[in-house]
């Protein structure tokens, strides 16, 4: 718990840095999470903080763009008192085996002093997973007799399509030799991990309380479910229900042309393997979770599993590009390399990336919130071929492509994105609303698209009016609003568009003084001067 009198404000990075160090030590101490007063001095006396509702969002939109792993506060309370307000700010403490950093570095406290976190510290959450491999865990009550002879045989096939120059001696190998040598089992004795592979279904409960179970749901575009299905153990084979149970529609370009296929499938199979694969060897099986695979009928698909992403963020995994150095489950993972499901070179996320981006897709995007990791695939061009132009550019490099995809997506940028996306000349606008800049529209033809997006100059909707007021003799509000309505920003929202036009009769009436209302002030009536 830390106290602080934050009468007004609290500089920013400075709460990254608390926020950094109090989850830290949150995890040390085997606690939930930690807590940060504001208005309170460190005798515990109330100073009261009028600090906004606003400067407490852009706070938490600090905290959630420089962590990493991405976290962000579990409440924010504001409580009255005789002698002022407080507000109590409540912090997760950092996941199992993952400290957090702010903008990356890690921070934690000795006594009441902030400062770096102690690499005896550091290690001693970093070694929270690896010392305890779930996946490795040996079932002494199971025996060989528990694992589906099919899904044996497919392991055999799949493991000498891993390893071809081994085929004889493969096929000389007994049932327990083979699933010692392919890592399942380890010296004959059956482990979690061979049960969630190649166990019968009613083996299950060898694991239990984790479950070894991925549910497939269909949803309509209001959200509503309409079918479903449940797939236990063997996994080895399930994925494949799981995969067949996805209608992966083909999805129709509307241009065509030399640069544009007729048609593709909505989902790369590619994607939706290595997603499932993912989310088996990377679920946090202690969580008792299952894996759920949404698919809605307007061609997206979601991703879930339990536990955090242990790399912290999709970036780093995409500009490292290489395998990762620690595994949640590194003896499945281990297994599903042996058994060609997954690979260790680290491109699968990115490869991920690339496919979408070559179809001209929306990007993958991932959501680690609530202990859980989901990504999403949409299948589908967005935002009238917008992002399918732009990826054509080949000046773009990926993390390029990536920012522009949250612009195309309404996302919030980092001030140091924004920054770099500004010195490439890559957007326009102001925030929250910017949008692909005219330079990017020139090249991708979508002109048209551009200025729905930016819009005119105040002084062309200013003579639009007079024009029209020069017409008809007068104008009323609802001729305006018609007149200027469907030709405002495209970026603007009803509420920013109607303030827009109140904005520019305000100035053409008591600056320019170029109108004046001759009506009432419920129905005026506007004419020239």
């Amino acid at each position: 718990m830390e106290f602080k009198k934050a009468e007004r404000q609290f500089d920013k990075d400075k709460l990254g840095r608390y926020f950094s160090a109090l989850s830290n030590e949150a995890n040390l101490h085997g606690k939930e999470g930690a807590w940060l007063l504001f208005g309170v001095a460190n005798d515990k006396t109330i100073i009261s903080t009028s600090i906004s509702d606003k400067q407490l969002n852009e706070y938490k939109r600090e905290i959630s763009n420089h962590t990493s792993p991405t976290l962000n506060f579990i409440k924010a309370e504001r409580i009255s008192t005789e002698k002022g307000n407080v507000i109590m700010l409540q912090i997760p403490a950092a996941p199992k085996g993952q400290p957090v950093s702010w903008k990356g570095h890690y921070y934690g406290r000795d006594g009441e002093s902030l400062g770096a976190l102690n690499s005896e510290e550091y290690d001693r959450i970093r070694n929270q997973i690896i010392s305890t491999d779930w996946s490795a865990q040996i079932i002494k009550e199971a025996s060989i007799n528990d694992l589906f002879l099919d899904a044996i045989s497919k392991a055999r096939e799949q493991f000498t399509e891993k390893n071809p120059k081994l085929i004889e001696s493969i096929n000389s190998w007994d049932d327990i030799t083979f699933l010692n040598k392919a890592k399942v089992c380890i010296n004959g004795q059956i482990t979690n991990t061979a049960i969630l592979l190649l166990g019968n279904p009613e083996s299950e409960h060898y694991i239990n309380p984790a479950v070894s179970k991925i549910s497939w749901i269909l949803k309509d575009r209001d959200n509503i479910e309409k079918d479903y299905a449940h797939f236990t153990c063997p996994l080895l084979l399930e994925v494949e229900g799981v995969f067949a149970k996805i209608r992966n529609l083909k999805y129709r370009y509307l241009q065509s042309g030399t640069l544009f296929p007729d048609e593709v499938d909505q989902f790369e199979p590619y994607i939706i393997r290595e997603a499932i694969n993912n989310c088996i060897s990377h679920q946090d099986y202690s969580l008792g979770g299952k894996i759920n695979v949404v698919e809605r009928e307007d061609g997206i698909l979601t991703f879930v599993n339990s536990g955090s992403f242990i790399p912290g963020s999709v970036e780093k995994v995409i500009e490292a590009d290489a395998p990762e150095t620690e595994y949640r489950n590194p003896f499945l993972a281990n297994a599903m390399v042996n058994l060609n499901m997954i690979d260790t070179i680290g491109s699968g996320i990115r490869k991920m990336f690339v496919i979408q981006k070559n179809k001209y897709f929306p990007l993958p995007e991932y959501d680690f919130s609530n202990t859980k990791v989901q990504v999403q695939i949409i299948g589908k061009v967005l935002d009238e071929n917008y992002a399918k132009k732009l990826a054509l550019n080949s000046d773009l490099s990926l993390p390029d492509i990536i920012l522009l995809d949250k612009v195309a997506k309404h996302k919030n940028l980092t001030d140091s994105e924004i920054k770099y996306l500004r010195s490439k000349k890559l957007i326009e606008g102001r925030r929250p609303n910017f949008y692909v800049s005219s330079t990017i529209a020139e090249v991708t033809g979508k002109k048209a698209v551009y200025i729905k997006q930016r819009g005119f100059k105040d002084d062309h909707y200013k003579k639009m009016i007079l024009e029209f007021i020069e017409k008809y003799g007068k104008a009323s509000k609802n001729d305006i609003d018609n007149l200027l309505l469907e030709i405002l920003p495209s970026v603007l929202n009803e509420k920013k568009k109607a303030n827009k036009v109140r904005n520019i009769i305000y100035a053409m009436s008591k600056k320019d003084i170029t109108i004046i209302n001759q009506g009432t002030r419920k129905n005026p009536e506007w004419i020239k001067v």
